[in-house]
């Protein structure tokens, strides 16, 4: 069984537990996901059975759009609910001002990166102290949709590899407390659907695609180079924010069959594979 699952994941499980939950539920003998939610979150997480996992990068890499409810006046510890909260009293300025555009951030140390083999927040929980390299994001859209008291809440649409937590805090003495990924690239959580395996060629729909006949079909199986010949259908499924993949997708009457490079001399060679 090779595809998708688009899950809209409840508070209190881990996206590992998810993912095993839906790899049991449907029989499937191996699954993984394109990006980790925290327990305390919901929302969307894109669960790949069999071949797709091959292709979890270019999931990895999407955009992704959340709402995020904050508690203002109040720090936390790790960002979130689940921290050592410490109620300050002092407010974001009532005037935001949202940061857009190439951010500099830095993740917080209760997150899942690996430090020296081990994930930053078990070096966090254990006291050791360390600061994790800065990096570049990317934030489209960072909207306040409501305000009262010391209640808030945020859309927020940004790269892969952006902490809301982070922005949320950077506001000033807030923390978020509710979080909820509504969509990774095209992929809605409104369509999520826990039961409903999404096939390997209508999930990679973000790919432009060239149909090949039986001959080229059984070449690019095994990985051998063709020329590109016939008409490039274009993506259905069009991304908001992220660049087209540079990739195409290879199908034949029967499915998919790879991935594949353009090449400067006109060939097409395919660099992930989906028939071995």
């Amino acid at each position: 069984m090779d595809g998708i699952v688009l899950v809209d994941k409840p508070a209190g499980l881990s996206s590992h537990k998810v993912t095993n939950d839906v790899r049991r539920s449907l029989g499937v003998a191996k699954a993984g996901h394109a990006g980790t939610l925290d327990p305390f979150a919901t929302g969307l997480l894109i669960v790949l059975l069999g071949r797709a996992r091959r292709v979890q990068r270019f999931f990895m890499g999407m955009s992704k759009e959340y709402v995020a409810s904050a508690r203002l006046g109040a720090s936390s510890s790790t960002g979130d609910p689940e921290g050592e909260i410490t109620v300050t009293g002092k407010m974001p300025p009532e005037h935001f001002e949202p940061m857009l555009g190439r951010v500099s951030q830095r993740p917080p140390i209760f997150s899942a990166l690996r430090v020296g083999g081990k994930r930053a927040y078990e070096r966090a929980r254990a006291g050791e102290e360390f600061e994790l390299p800065v990096r570049e994001v990317e934030i489209y859209e960072f909207s306040q949709l409501m305000r009262e008291g010391d209640r808030a809440e945020y859309r927020i649409r940004c790269s892969s590899g952006t902490y809301v937590r982070s922005l949320i805090a950077d506001l000033g003495d807030a923390y978020t407390e509710q979080l909820r990924r509504t969509r990774i690239g095209p992929f809605g959580v409104e369509d999520a659907d826990s039961g409903v395996v999404v096939a390997l060629g209508q999930a990679l729909g973000f790919f432009d695609s060239l149909a090949l006949g039986a001959d080229d079909a059984k070449k690019a199986a095994r990985g051998v180079a063709i020329e590109a010949q016939g008409p490039v259908v274009a993506a259905p499924l069009r991304m908001r924010e992220d660049e087209p993949p540079a990739e195409m997708l290879l199908t034949a009457e029967d499915g998919v069959v790879a991935l594949a490079e353009r090449r400067d001399d006109g060939m097409i060679k395919p660099v992930v594979g989906f028939r071995a």
